[in-house]
């Protein structure tokens, strides 16, 4: 199933390893077929506050974006982006083709009853 990798970026001012950082990533991702499916856009904000940005990359499944993110190539890459800016970054597995939110509600509701 496929995976995704979050981080939602606090506003910065580019400097010389943020950008060496960007240079970068997408040879660590390419072993673990991953791929940029947001990058650099703009957020428009729904709901609540939420300063800076978001990155989504799509991964195979789970094993491989624990892997990449463990590799040692994006491993010695991460303090680039790490000492610069402030993130919450995280792993999350999608739903399957199919998925119905309906189904998931009927058998919480089951559940709690």
């Amino acid at each position: 199933m496929t995976a995704y990798a979050i981080a939602h970026l606090r506003p910065v001012t580019m400097n010389e390893d943020i950008l060496r950082y960007i240079e970068t990533m997408q040879s660590t991702l390419d072993p673990f077929e991953g791929r940029f499916l947001v990058h650099g856009a703009e957020v428009e904000v729904l709901e609540g506050p939420f300063p800076g940005t978001v990155v989504v990359i799509g991964f195979p499944d789970m094993d491989r974006a624990r892997a990449w993110y463990a590799s040692d190539a994006y491993q010695a890459i991460l303090p680039l982006r790490t000492e610069h800016i402030p993130a919450e970054v995280l792993l999350v597995e999608g739903v399957p083709a199919g998925y119905d939110a309906a189904a998931t509600a009927a058998a919480l509701r089951a559940a709690a009853l």
